[in-house]
């Protein structure tokens, strides 16, 4: 059997009735925190940690000796992660959703992918739980503004 505990609002006891939940029940017992921004449940828990892992993405890294700045990875980038300003590639990490567009279609191979670190995920045990949580880094990841605007509806504007 599978239960989920889900809530769009914050502070509604979502982690205290998993927790509560995941305590009460006998036999093969798994609570997965996947509040990545904000995990709360190895407070009720108590888990002895025994394994832990950073996760990384690609994210773009320029070689400027042999970049032509011709701004193919500024076009297809959909999430605006890389400007090319006359003979300098800027490129904003915090923006990227690693598609490896930008590296893939690079004419002269001058972008390469390197590992930002983005989170990490602990695993271990408390009384018979099994328990994973991920998350964040401060910082290491953020949806564009864009993203954020679809998922909360229409943006309005201010009489001025």
């Amino acid at each position: 059997m599978i239960v989920s505990v889900a809530s769009g609002k914050g502070g509604t006891g979502k982690t205290t009735v998993a927790a509560s939940l995941a305590l009460s029940l006998e036999g093969n017992v798994q609570l997965l925190d996947c509040d990545v921004e904000e995990p709360n449940a190895r407070i009720f828990l108590k888990p002895e940690i025994t394994e832990a892992y950073d996760v990384y993405m690609p994210v773009p890294h320029v070689d400027e000796s042999i970049c032509e700045h011709r701004g193919v990875c500024q076009q297809v980038c959909a999430y605006n992660a890389i400007a090319v300003i006359r003979d300098k590639v800027l490129i904003f990490p915090e923006l990227c959703h690693s598609c490896g567009a930008c590296t893939l279609l690079c004419p002269h191979q001058a972008l390469t992918e390197v590992n930002k670190n983005v989170g990490r995920i602990e695993m271990g045990t408390s009384h018979h739980v099994q328990f994973v949580q991920g998350e964040l880094t401060i910082g290491g990841r953020r949806l564009p503004l864009s993203s954020r605007r679809s998922r909360r509806g229409p943006t309005r504007q201010l009489p001025l």
